[in-house]
């Protein structure tokens, strides 16, 4: 298992890497994301799985009959955040992989069919929405939406899917699929310290906190930054600005998460003041109330603000994910398969809870001794990764052995 482990992590890791940044650029339907495919592909085949790609571009390597039911599935994504860390996603699947030589290696006599499945555009960051091949799998997100997605160029997800090789007219709800699976376990590294506050290298997920993805659009007026008097200006930028503030504040009294994290400014020019700043809030909470209030206190927010700017805001919801309690009967059965490890909540969004309202589902968290994600900085150490081997390999036998 030792060495399967490093022997993948030796091959993936360098795919989608910035040389200058350290961090990884691997977006959905681009050559980075296709090399990431070839080695998902490469893995199954060596191991003498069953290789398929689903209608929504998600990839499975099975082990066994998938038409016999009551599968157990595990894995995670594999694409990237802009300048994202090599663990988040990545992790999970080359620990599948392991996890399933260690399977093979304590001669398990499975009873059901197993699979690793790789997600498409778990991260969201070419189109804005993440988990998008879960949410086209689960039916949260119909084929007509998905053809509005696109990314900064304006390239559509149909036509990216098409340009990659892919039928984008296939897309949509995959039931009968999700019905072949009896439980999905994603093991991710934590994203978070709270496991580096234990003695334990693996913990267990209890929930995901409701969350979602606002745009704001500040609409101002165009003009010459070095003639027009500071009482003539319809400044978009001083709105955004003060909502970026207002929403780290009423965040902070509510005790949730807000982050105004993307920007885009029109016309964009140093010497020009803007006609439109545009600016994307991830927020979440411990429950939806909370979460309601404050988007609706950092709305107020802007509006208040715009109108001493003669700024007009405009507020979409481009997503959201409501609260995810994973099921009890399977969280509860993990923890004792692991001997009572910590089970603890999370505030990030994974496929895992996507799926959650079709199939049962159970997450597993590695220990990160910093907290950092979403960075090139994200780390993980080495025994706690195989640690999170050998207790993916103990659920996985604990559910495919009876």
């Amino acid at each position: 298992m030792t060495s399967s482990f490093h022997e993948m992590w030796r091959d993936l890791r360098p795919i989608g890497r910035n040389a200058d940044s350290g961090g990884y650029r691997r977006y959905a339907w681009t050559g980075a994301d296709a090399d990431c495919r070839a080695w998902f592909r490469t893995e199954a085949e060596t191991r003498g799985l069953s290789y398929e790609v689903d209608r929504n571009g998600n990839q499975w390597a099975w082990l066994g009959d998938p038409a016999a039911g009551g599968a157990v599935v595990t894995g995670s994504h594999l694409d990237s955040v802009p300048d994202g860390g090599a663990f988040d996603g990545p992790l999970g699947v080359v620990s599948s992989f392991a996890a399933l030589d260690e399977l093979r290696g304590r001669g398990a006599a499975l009873a059901k069919p197993l699979a690793i499945v790789n997600f498409g555009d778990e991260e969201g960051a070419r189109f804005g929405l993440a988990c998008v091949g879960s949410r086209l799998a689960a039916g949260q997100l119909t084929p007509e939406k998905a053809a509005q997605l696109r990314d900064a160029d304006g390239v559509s997800l149909p036509q990216a899917m098409e340009r990659a090789g892919y039928d984008p007219a296939a897309i949509g709800a995959d039931p009968e699929r999700l019905a072949r699976i009896g439980a999905f376990v994603e093991l991710h590294v934590e994203q978070g310290r709270a496991l580096a506050e234990t003695p334990h290298a693996v913990g267990v997920a209890s929930a995901i906190w409701p969350h979602g993805r606002w745009r704001f659009d500040f609409h101002g007026e165009a003009n010459h930054a070095g003639t027009t008097r500071l009482e003539d200006r319809r400044d978009p930028m001083l709105t955004y600005a003060n909502t970026v503030l207002a929403a780290r504040k009423k965040a902070r009294l509510a005790g949730a998460l807000a982050t105004f994290g993307k920007v885009a400014v029109e016309p964009n020019g140093v010497n020009a003041i803007a006609s439109l700043v545009r600016g994307w809030l991830d927020s979440r909470a411990a429950d939806e109330a909370t979460l309601d209030e404050v988007v609706a206190e950092i709305e107020r927010a802007a509006v208040e603000r715009g109108a001493r700017d003669g700024v007009t805001v405009r507020v979409t919801r481009e997503s959201f994910t409501p609260v995810v309690e994973f099921a009890h009967d399977l969280r509860d059965e993990v923890a004792k398969l692991l001997g009572g490890v910590p089970v603890l909540p999370t505030g990030a969004g994974h496929d895992a809870g996507i799926l959650s309202a079709a199939v049962p589902t159970a997450m597993l968290f590695v220990r990160n001794p910093t907290g950092i994600s979403h960075s090139p900085a994200e780390t993980a150490a080495e025994d706690d990764c195989l640690a999170g081997v050998t207790a993916l390999a103990d659920v996985l036998e604990g559910l495919a052995c009876r």
